[in-house]
């Protein structure tokens, strides 16, 4: 066992990551009881162990905490053994939309019709809020080179394509040395690992528009073209980058991949809840003592989460006003919610919100939340590509009604006309940055009804005093 130094901020002061050298096909029970608590995930067990950067990321220091140990014999093994795996394990994507992964790759798994396969990253990151992806690349990025091999390997896929954002200079710069050691030490390229498989990776920046996280808008501005989301069908499985079957994948899902091989789909499914399986890297700002990104199990209850490892609330639980618990695209939650909710997709859906990236943005009493998520409509407004109408035009009406009622400049009824106008966009669009202008709108009027209203009486009152 490898035991490193001790994590500092943003996990317990005195824990200290230790990795196991990973036996392939290690079986762990997945049994659950109605009891079980979720939570308090161990060193031993995390994936990411330099997430803060306090230990060497390049290759000798990424192989010494376990990464590419047995690479070559997890390639051998083949694309139906490492998809059997993946779907073993539950993974679901981990860049919002929690599709199964394992069933999304194996859409690549047909027969060859003389197109190469692609395998493409999205590394664009631009959600609001959230701040995981980024730290891989920075501070871990041989799990993403790995990640790409071997998920590359199970779609069958000629090369990997990690599309990152423009503004990330240290990243791109870290991911792209950590490529070339790779290539130098035989890991990827011809004859990657010595397995006889033939594997490339490149990297390309981004021009930062938000709307190119959708996977559509990704390719195009991969081929050099405007970033504007593709009608569907044909899906990238079938027509993708360049015209060939392709997969777009998040950052988290693609690194986590080698580890599930090598401990077993069965170790990573015994995290969190059925359905909701794994590890997730959970980014937390806003006011809380001690922002920070940090893994943690799946269906770890939310004031949990900011009490272990955040230092809880600013100025206490009471003190606490909202949460979006998975970046800004998702419904805000009130206190109320807040208190007994766990952290997976299906306990977030069932409160009319979503985990998304797990980018956790807490606020307290002291919060303006109508100006806060009047700002949001401002970006989904400014981020709108124009191609669809009840986006261009829905996001723009948005904007401007809400920064009405930021002042309460507004007639009460004019709530149910928003809540109209959010669903003449939601679901009518080619990609989802429409249902992401919406539905923090509607969040807000779900929980914070009384705050609007009250801002218009206010208001009308006081104009009606300076009229007098």
């Amino acid at each position: 066992m490898l035991s490193l130094a001790s994590a500092g901020k943003g996990l317990s002061r005195t824990s200290s990551y230790a990795v196991a050298a990973p036996v392939l096909n290690s079986a762990v029970s997945s049994a659950y009881s109605t009891e079980r608590t979720y939570g308090g995930l161990k060193d031993q067990d995390r994936i990411f162990t330099n997430i803060y950067g306090f230990h060497d990321w390049k290759l000798k220091g990424a192989k010494s905490r376990g990464h590419w140990y047995k690479t070559k014999e997890i390639i051998e093994k083949g694309h139906k053994w490492i998809l059997g795996e993946v779907k073993a394990s539950g993974l679901r994507g981990r860049g919002g939309a929690g599709f199964p992964s394992g069933l999304k790759w194996s859409f690549m798994d047909k027969p060859s019709d003389g197109r190469p396969k692609y395998l493409v990253v999205n590394a664009d990151e631009g959600e609001p809020g959230t701040c995981k992806d980024r730290e891989i690349m920075r501070s871990d990025p041989h799990t993403l080179v790995e990640g790409c091999l071997v998920a590359g390997r199970a779609m069958g896929a000629r090369a990997a394509y990690i599309y990152i954002r423009g503004e990330f200079y240290n990243e791109a710069s870290n991911l792209q040395y950590a490529i070339n050691e790779a290539y130098a030490d035989g890991l990827i390229g011809k004859n990657a690992c010595n397995s006889g498989y033939d594997f490339d990776i490149f990297m390309h920046r981004g021009a930062g528009a938000y709307v190119c996280g959708e996977e559509t808008s990704l390719i195009e501005s991969l081929e050099g073209k405007q970033g504007k989301p593709r009608l569907k069908p044909p899906f990238p499985a079938d027509v993708g980058v360049f015209g060939c079957p392709t997969t777009v994948a998040n950052v988290e899902t693609v690194a986590v991949a080698p580890t599930i091989c090598r401990r077993g789909g069965a170790w990573f499914a015994g995290f969190g809840r059925p359905r909701n399986e794994g590890t997730k890297l959970f980014c937390i700002s806003g006011h809380v003592n001690n922002p920070c990104t940090v893994e943690e199990e799946m269906s770890i209850p939310l004031k949990e989460l900011l009490e272990r490892h955040c230092g809880g609330v600013r100025g206490g639980w009471d003190n606490l006003l909202a949460v979006i618990p998975g970046g800004s695209s998702v419904p805000v939650l009130n206190q109320n919610d807040c208190k007994d909710v766990l952290m997976d997709f299906d306990a977030l859906k069932d409160l009319t919100s979503g985990l998304g990236t797990a980018a956790v943005i807490v606020m307290d009493k002291s919060t303006d939340i109508v100006s806060i998520i009047a700002r949001l409509a401002s970006f989904y407004a400014h981020e709108s590509c124009g191609q669809c109408t009840p986006c261009r035009e829905g996001t723009t009406w948005l904007n401007k009604v809400m920064q009405r009622f930021v002042t309460g400049d507004a007639k009460p009824q004019e709530i149910d006309m928003l809540i109209e106008l959010t669903k003449q966009i939601e679901g009518h669009t080619i990609c989802a940055l429409g249902d992401a202008a919406a539905w923090p709108v509607q969040g807000l009027v779900r929980k914070f009804r009384p705050e609007i209203e009250d801002r218009m009486a206010t208001f009308a009152a006081n104009n009606k005093e300076a009229t007098a």
